[in-house]
């Protein structure tokens, strides 16, 4: 039995460059070797998936992973390729710099601050980083490839994730 196609689809830069780096250094369930056209998508809307990537013809079942930090977001594939793609979600609430609040070991800080702040907002502000959604300081911030899984194990262990829901330390082998 073949293997399924994967296709990864991340919501930002952020989240791009963090999956970059785990694929690089081969720490995900998957490679980069199969991923549908070999990197990772952009495409958020499930028509457009379908029109860009659908029209090929494809033996074996596609897995969509979307990494995303809306729970709401959907991603409503039409009825003819439903039982080809299996579609999971990867929640990454509220933001994909919780990572970085909880490497700083900020996050009884950052719990306890204003209850409407981004975690973006809370790293601008309170932990002078004010370049934190950019790919090159995601990416220069966590070159520790140990650094970064340890920040996902404990948000794995620290977030209030929902009995069903997947998160990133879900992706690591």
């Amino acid at each position: 039995m073949a293997e399924n196609l994967i296709a990864c689809i991340c919501e930002g830069s952020a989240e791009r460059a963090i999956i970059n780096k785990l694929l690089d250094e081969e720490r995900l369930i998957f490679s980069r070797s199969k991923l549908l056209d070999k990197e990772i998508l952009k495409c958020r809307n499930a028509r457009e998936f379908e029109d860009k990537y659908l029209g090929k013809n494809f033996n074996n079942k596609i897995t969509v992973y979307r990494i995303l930090d809306s729970r709401r977001e959907n991603f409503n594939l039409r009825a003819a390729y439903r039982n080809k793609i299996d579609v999971i979600n990867i929640v990454t609430a509220p933001e994909i710099e919780m990572l970085i609040i909880i490497n700083e070991n900020k996050f009884s800080d950052f719990s306890k601050y204003k209850s409407n702040t981004k975690p973006s907002d809370y790293c601008k502000q309170q932990l002078r980083m004010p370049n934190v959604k950019s790919t090159q300081f995601v990416t220069e911030y966590f070159q520790n490839t140990e650094v970064l899984i340890s920040a996902i194990k404990n948000y794995k262990t620290l977030s209030k994730i929902p009995k069903n829901e997947k998160c990133l330390a879900d992706l690591l082998k």
